[in-house]
């Protein structure tokens, strides 16, 4: 038996100002993005902003239904359609913010494991690394590619 560690490396940041002008604009189309949610059950907006290779940039925002599960999350939602949109075209970074009674949440969402499991096939249809960006108003977080946020991608049936 040999105990093995995993180690990921991320920048964090204070505030918008202190990022690249691309990235603030995904991060301000991301919580602009929050506005559109449909969360009447949960009350937590969320929005995610997709910048694509050929610059194109895409917004998403969570979808609740009554019916649960039957809902669909910002970074789905957005990831969904810019391929549907753009198919073949990689996805570069995802911004998500999240938002509750009107203010954006001080510290960062992180996406969920099924959200986590499709960047990480995108970046994998893409054959090069997505940056992740998660904003809050307190603290953003840039992740330099999804395996670190989901270390193990599930890729086992290729």
């Amino acid at each position: 038996m040999t105990q093995k560690e995993i180690n990921i490396k991320y920048t964090e940041c204070d505030s918008v100002d202190s990022l690249t002008d691309d990235d603030r604009i995904l991060v301000e189309t991301a919580v602009k993005a929050t506005e559109r949610s449909y969360s009447p059950f949960s009350g937590f907006c969320v929005g995610a902003a997709v910048k694509l290779a050929n610059g194109e940039i895409i917004s998403g925002a969570n979808q609740e239904n009554i019916a649960y599960p039957s809902g669909l999350c910002a970074e789905r939602t957005a990831m969904f359609y810019a391929n549907a949109t753009y198919p073949g075209v990689a996805m570069e970074t995802i911004a998500i913010a999240a938002a509750q009674k009107g203010r954006l949440c001080e510290l960062p969402a992180s996406p969920c494991g099924a959200c986590r499991q499709v960047m990480a096939e995108y970046q994998t249809l893409a054959g090069k690394d997505m940056r992740i960006i998660l904003a809050g108003s307190r603290k953003i977080m840039i992740f330099d590619r999804v395996d670190d946020l989901l270390p193990f991608i599930f890729d086992s049936l290729k």
